[in-house]
């Protein structure tokens, strides 16, 4: 009696906790996208999906997700909104609208918990926060850290702006996505911090590829070199774990042609709104205005190619 009673409980938990689960509505099957909705579905949320492209919507399709033909009918019984979008004009259109009032938001009852993972300048994010704040939704801002890598593997870095009780009901559900989810503060506050991380990852993948081209150039190998840095005071994460020099470590983009990981069209993106917010808050950067200038550069030419493909500017014969 008492195994059967124990197994009657455990069902209804399990019953219980799946109806638990609110609705989701995820926005943006980019390359992050798709693999964090996929995560998702895993994890067994109900799940309603839109983007422009037929090819990802298929792929989400097939994985257990329902295809909407609009981020309104994919949100239309939705509890949550999660979104991952490449600009803050793509936020501002599907949120905001066309007129600023005809967006998603206006579609959306109150009490709606809208996650918005797109990395945007911090002045976007608030605009649209203050519009879901006074139609009464709960907006955070969630941008992430980890690359398409972390996104397959569900072990992202969420960064997340906005009050505490809706980041209460966001963890949960950023934790099947992330292994790592900061509360960073207000509105915007998320925006903030990743842009001030990328900013410095790129001085830092910048520099590091210089010094290494400094020592080469002067008939240093680059392992030996890099063994020497990373044993000395210039040790950082882009020499010891994502090193810049083909063949210096294994299995990172340099090593493989460049190709996978963060696109440098991406880190200029990033870098560009790391200067936005420093313009917009009178606040100098100026080694973050001199490695936006030199992604800027790059990216002309090399937009496709991981970011420490900037060794490239330095030697040429690393980039054929």
């Amino acid at each position: 009696m008492g195994m059967k009673d124990t197994n009657t409980k455990n069902t209804a938990n399990t019953a219980k906790s799946a109806e638990a689960k609110p609705t989701i509505a995820f926005i943006g099957l980019g390359n992050m996208g798709a693999p964090m909705a996929e995560n998702l579905l895993k994890a067994g949320y109900p799940l309603s999906v839109y983007d422009l492209s037929a090819e990802a919507c298929e792929r989400l399709q097939q994985a257990g997700a329902s295809v909407a033909t609009s981020p309104k009918e994919a949100a239309s019984n939705a509890n949550v909104v999660i979104s991952m979008l490449p600009a803050g004009k793509h936020v501002h259109s599907v949120y905001l609208g066309e007129n600023g009032s005809d967006g998603l938001l206006a579609e959306l009852p109150k009490g709606t918990l809208v996650i918005d993972s797109s990395t945007i300048a911090a002045a976007d994010a608030r605009l649209v926060a203050d519009a879901a704040t006074g139609l009464g939704i709960d907006f955070l801002d969630a941008p992430v850290s980890g690359g398409t890598g972390g996104a397959i593997a569900g072990s992202l870095t969420f960064i997340v702006g906005g009050n505490a009780d809706a980041f209460a009901k966001a963890e949960p559900i950023l934790a099947v996505m992330g292994k790592n989810i900061f509360h960073a503060g207000e509105h915007g506050a998320g925006q903030v911090a990743k842009i001030c991380n990328n900013m410095l990852l790129g001085i830092l993948m910048a520099g590091t590829a210089e010094a290494i081209n400094l020592g080469v150039k002067n008939g240093l190998d680059a392992k030996v070199l890099s063994d020497i840095m990373l044993q000395s005071s210039g040790r950082n994460w882009t020499l010891e774990v994502y090193n810049p020099y083909p063949q210096v470590l294994e299995n990172v983009p340099s090593s493989k042609g460049y190709k996978g990981g963060f696109m440098s069209k991406l880190m200029q993106k990033d870098l560009n709104l790391a200067m936005q917010t420093a313009k917009d808050t009178a606040v100098e950067t100026p080694m973050g205005a001199k490695a936006t200038e030199l992604y800027d550069d790059h990216a002309r030419e090399n937009g496709d190619k991981d970011f420490s493909s900037i060794m490239g500017r330095h030697d040429h014969s690393v980039l054929s």
